[in-house]
Formats: structure tokens, C-alpha cells, sequence
């Protein structure tokens, strides 16, 4: 499984990056990433891996994929200012599993 692409920093203005590889976003209030993979079987065991997770901690975030990548956003409760603790944990699991299989 490779990483992630490319994560260049945002303009000035943006938001700090949060100390995971994901990239917070306003307007609505996320945390997201890309990740791509070498071929389709990675991919598909990485989504595998997410769904156990989110089934385990309640977390799900939005996904769409291709062959060989998939977007994922977390995204704020529709009443708060701030990521949910819940959800920074989910992202640094999910980050977890990109580095055990590289």
C-alpha cells in the first residue's frame, strides 16, 4: 500500500494541519484525506479496515473511490465549532494502518 499524495500545505489563511496526515477544512468544518494504493486489492483491504473500524467506534466518514484511491472526510457535527475528539482518534487509526502495512 503506498501513502498518501502529495499533502502540500494550503495557502497562508488555511487552517492548521493537524499533526496526522489529514487536512482540516472550513465550510463545513472536516478533516480529509487521499490516499492511493498500488492496485485494486489494496485498496479494497484498506476499505476493509475502515469499515471494522467504523463499526467498532461509531465513526463514519464520507468515502468515494476509484480503482486505486480513496477520499475520506470526517466532518464536524452540524452544532460544533470543533473536530470531535472521536473523530481526530478515528483519523490517527486510520493513519495506523498505513504505516503497519508499508
Amino acid at each position: 500500500m503506498t501513502g498518501p499524495t502529495s499533502d502540500a500545505a494550503g495557502p497562508p489563511s488555511a487552517p492548521p494541519t493537524p499533526a496526522h496526515g489529514w487536512r482540516r477544512r472550513q465550510r463545513p468544518l472536516r478533516l480529509e484525506r487521499r490516499i492511493e494504493f498500488a492496485d485494486y486489492d489494496a485498496l479494497r483491504d484498506f476499505l476493509d479496515q475502515v469499515a471494522d473500524l467504523s463499526e467498532a467506534t461509531g465513526v463514519y466518514p464520507n468515502q468515494s473511490f476509484g480503482r486505486t484511491y480513496v477520499n475520506l472526510a470526517l466532518f464536524a457535527d452540524d452544532d460544533s465549532d470543533e473536530i470531535s475528539a472521536a473523530a481526530e482518534a478515528f483519523a490517527e487509526r486510520v493513519d495506523g494502518f498505513l504505516q503497519a502495512d508499508n
